[in-house]
């Protein structure tokens, strides 16, 4: 039982970290041109992991795995935004 709920707390926290990455560098780094480098996603994944680390260590239903993967989701959302950007496929402002 406590599989599960550490599971679906792992999948609720790298879903909220790769959306709120997404829409931070689509909404407010849409114009600064270090956000869209090629390092960016990687620096902003690793550093997510990191920060990361100490913080999934003081709960005892997730650990280091849960870490890696909001860090891998943050560096998917950065990317994505980067895409949307590039395609211009972002949302209208109405």
């Amino acid at each position: 039982m406590f599989t599960l709920i550490a599971f679906a707390a792992s999948l609720a926290l790298t879903w909220a970290a790769y959306t709120q990455a997404r829409k931070f560098v689509r909404d407010r780094l849409r114009f600064v041109p270090a956000a869209q480098s090629f390092w960016a996603p990687i620096l902003a994944g690793g550093a997510t992991a990191l920060v990361a680390l100490p913080i999934v260590g003081l709960i005892p239903l997730i650990g280091a795995g849960t870490a890696l993967s909001i860090g891998v989701s943050v560096g998917f959302g950065v990317a994505n935004a980067q895409r949307d950007i590039r395609n211009n496929n972002l949302p209208s402002a109405f």
